[in-house]
């Protein structure tokens, strides 16, 4: 669905209207989306199982009695509480209530859910944008604490569909069931591991409301994998070569640093690039070499030495920072990387040597006219972006991200159990094809050699940061337990095998 493209909340509700205005009955849409969530129900309820509704008073809770009817006539116990008087409920909400046939019972007892196998969750959906407190807040820490499965309708009651935050209380699902097209909250974190197994339900909102929706959320998100990037994957032709594939330059620190560089030239190396050379101290010469076969090795102890070795314009993409050192040395490095119009990424020592100067970085960048990629963790965030509009407090970290490619000029990719990729033209992704297996040492240097070497050989920076994060997280997830930072690289192979079955 239009690349895996997300909506956001105030675009989902630009879609119902234009449904709705095209002449399609809001119960018709609601009717729909209970349906499926009906759909879902039955397939995690064990034979002969209960089923607790628990119904908020708007169109969430509208879904839930739509829901709770049709497993109620499928001859399933069923019952429902309802948050809020009967009485109050309106629109579509009110007209669903009115076809559920049996009893409701207003208020949510402490010991509800211990008695059904499955309890519905329509409290509240995406749209929730303040912290609940009360009455509400204390249903949701109940229903998280119970020990009965939980089905999330749109998201998991007390997430923000929008940000993924939790909004004072949120209820963990098992799964959860949204329409028409993810949104940012199911993949970023908190809300990410409230959703469980997620679902997207077609409700026959067509496609000229699934248009208008998508206009509304320009520039587009995108959830982050092969069929955003994978027209654009390296493929090679019979007649392609070393020289035909790229040259990455990877920059190694001091003695007794370098392991970080080498992982990186490794990474870059397995992903495809034709050449790779690491360009060392002289005082790391020896031990580097003793660690590399296939990647050669070069001299370089400066800024002017750096100046030097990019004469040779096969040397198409520059990456530094890992193990670098931090510093006016790192700056001057990066300075004369930018100028020569390569293609960058600067990780790790290469954004922390610029503490609270992205301006300065961004004007580096802008004078070479270098295409660059930044792979910040949080804290390398905070440092390069600190003071600026990128860090304001209460961001979420879309908007965070945007805002640093704006201001950089470059690719952002804002690591973490929800990688974010952020073009400066104000396009994204959202990366949940992880696993908390990378959080090792050394597999962000891995990260940024796989970028690297995807640059080297032609994709354009926004689509291989994307497709690096992607390959990246796929090899965590197919190593799994006891994962090291050096298995990434090695892992390529088989990660790039399936990805070539994939694409064809």
């Amino acid at each position: 669905m239009g690349q895996g493209r997300l909506l956001t909340v105030e675009a989902m509700r630009r879609v119902d209207a234009a449904a709705i205005a095209a002449g399609t009955p809001g119960i018709a849409l609601m009717r729909a989306a209970g349906a499926a969530v009906a759909e879902r129900a039955r397939a995690l309820l064990p034979e002969g199982g209960s089923v607790l509704v628990l119904c908020g008073p708007g169109n969430n809770g509208g879904d839930g009695f739509v829901a709770a009817r049709i497993l109620a006539e499928a001859g399933l116990p069923v019952e429902i509480r309802l948050l809020g008087r009967r009485d109050d409920l309106s629109g579509d909400a009110a007209l669903a209530a009115a076809e559920w046939r049996g009893n409701v019972t207003e208020g949510i007892g402490p010991d509800d859910l211990v008695r059904f196998d499955l309890a519905i969750d329509a409290l509240f959906g995406a749209g929730l944008s303040r912290d609940l407190d009360g009455a509400a807040r204390t249903l949701l820490e109940r229903v998280a604490a119970a020990a009965c499965p939980v089905l999330a309708v749109d998201v998991p009651s007390g997430i923000d569909g929008d940000t993924g935050a939790v909004r004072g209380a949120a209820i963990r699902a098992r799964e959860t069931v949204t329409f028409v097209a993810l949104k940012p909250g199911h993949l970023l974190q908190p809300g990410s591991a409230h959703c469980g197994t997620l679902h997207v339900a077609e409700i026959g909102t067509g496609e000229a409301a699934l248009a208008e929706g998508f206009s509304a959320c320009e520039p587009p998100l995108y959830r982050n994998g092969p069929a955003l990037w994978g027209a654009a994957f390296p493929r090679h032709a019979a007649d392609s070569h070393k020289y035909t594939r790229g040259h990455a330059l990877v920059l190694s620190g001091p003695a007794y640093r370098t392991g970080a560089a080498r992982l990186a030239a490794r990474g870059a190396l397995r992903i495809g690039a034709g050449l790779v050379t690491v360009a060392s101290p002289a005082s790391a010469l020896a031990e580097n070499a003793a660690h590399l076969t296939a990647i050669m090795l070069r001299a370089c102890e400066n800024a002017d030495d750096l100046d030097d070795l990019l004469v040779d314009e096969r040397l198409n993409v520059v990456l530094l920072g890992p193990g670098l050192g931090t510093g006016q040395p790192t700056r001057d490095l990066v300075a004369v990387a930018a100028s020569s119009g390569r293609n960058l990424v600067l990780d790790a020592d290469a954004l922390t040597s610029f503490k609270g100067e992205a301006v300065t970085l961004a004007r580096h960048l802008a004078e070479g006219d270098a295409a660059a990629v930044l792979t910040p963790h949080a804290g390398e965030f905070a440092r390069l972006f600190g003071g600026t509009e990128a860090a304001d407090e209460g961001l979420g970290k879309v908007e965070r991200a945007r805002r640093a490619a704006a201001l950089s000029g470059a690719v952002v990719v804002l690591k973490g159990a929800d990688t974010v990729i952020a073009d400066p033209n104000g396009r994204l992704a959202i990366n949940d094809h992880g696993t908390s297996h990378l959080g090792t040492a050394g597999s962000g240097d891995v990260l940024g050699g796989l970028i690297a070497g995807l640059l080297a050989q032609g994709m354009r920076p926004f689509e291989a940061a994307a497709a690096g994060v992607w390959l990246h997280g796929d090899a965590g997830r197919r190593h799994g337990p006891g994962l090291i930072a050096e298995d990434l690289p090695e892992l390529m192979p088989r990660v790039l095998g399936a990805l070539e079955s994939r694409l064809r």
